[in-house]
């Protein structure tokens, strides 16, 4: 008899423990799960333009992202363009708004990204050169021997496709203007380089040419376009292949329908972009892109 109840005392606490053991492996589990959602969707943007306006704009971003996905996002400043896509390869940006080639550098890095959302212009973008009236430039050709200023390196519109286009016209940046092609880190400052006569000319994006002008930030008596580009694929929101590993399964359709839902209703965002929407764009899209930086030699 003895022996019998020592049999059943003994399973009983064995059932005890493992009970306990289960209701600690679910505690673990909702724990893991509450630590993932608690992870902050971090989203960046090339630094193109005036710190300040990025900051502002991107935030806006970040905001309603936040209300619509109910993720905790923040946007995260990058101090060049390599730093933000050094950023993603890393995984530590879950999206980013990329010019064209720094997507492309970044798919070159992260395979399975996808470039998803872009304005309707960037499927017909432009980038423009710019110099004083009186400084007798009127076409590519004539900026042999004459002072220049790109924007960043890694600008789409702001050194590579302008690059590309004087090379079709004949022009080594590398050796036929006067010294080397000075990079001014950013649109804006392009503009106000050349605008001060520090440079005879520059290239830059059209849409913040366009807005600088608008906005009275230039005076176009003191600085004109004299050639436009033709048209290519640019920027473009680009989520990272983590985003599922580390926010759950379907948030990458969460945030792109989140993207792709904004409207002149969230006027912060759209005025900052010069939109009045996002539209669906792929990776493909920006062959062109990476064919013409493989040729200048701007990716492997």
């Amino acid at each position: 008899m003895k022996k019998w109840v020592s049999i059943i005392i003994l399973a009983v606490l064995v059932f005890s423990l493992a009970a306990c053991s289960g209701q600690n492996d679910k505690k673990t589990g909702k724990e893991k799960k509450e630590a993932k959602t608690q992870e902050v969707f971090k989203i960046g943007a090339i630094p193109d333009q005036n710190a300040a306006d990025l900051s502002k704009g991107m935030t806006a971003v970040a905001k309603y992202l936040s209300e619509k996905t109910g993720m905790k996002v923040e946007f995260v400043p990058s101090v060049d363009y390599a730093a933000l896509v050094t950023a993603f390869q890393r995984g530590e940006i879950h999206m980013a708004w990329f010019g064209g080639l720094t997507s492309v550098q970044a798919r070159a890095l992260v395979p399975d990204a996808d470039s998803f959302a872009q304005r309707p212009r960037d499927s017909q973008f432009h980038s423009v050169f710019i110099t004083q009236p009186s400084s007798g430039i009127n076409k590519l050709e004539d900026l042999k021997g004459k002072s220049f200023t790109f924007g960043s390196e890694s600008s789409t519109s702001g050194h590579l496709m302008p690059r590309y286009y004087l090379m079709q016209a004949g022009i080594d940046a590398n050796k036929d203007f006067d010294g080397k092609p000075n990079f001014s880190g950013s649109h804006d400052t392009t503009y106000k380089l050349v605008e001060s006569g520090a440079f005879k000319a520059g290239a830059l994006n059209e849409a913040v040419w366009q807005t600088a002008v608008k906005d009275h930030k230039v005076d176009p008596n003191k600085v004109k376009v004299f050639y436009t580009t033709p048209s290519f694929y640019d920027y473009n929101w680009t989520l990272n292949s983590n985003v599922n590993d580390v926010f759950g399964k379907g948030a990458d359709k969460k945030v792109k329908d989140a993207v792709l839902s904004i409207t002149t209703q969230q006027k912060e965002i759209t005025d900052f972009f010069q939109t009045d929407k996002f539209v669906e764009t792929k990776n493909s899209n920006y062959a062109k892109i990476e064919k013409v930086a493989k040729a200048l030699k701007m990716i492997q």
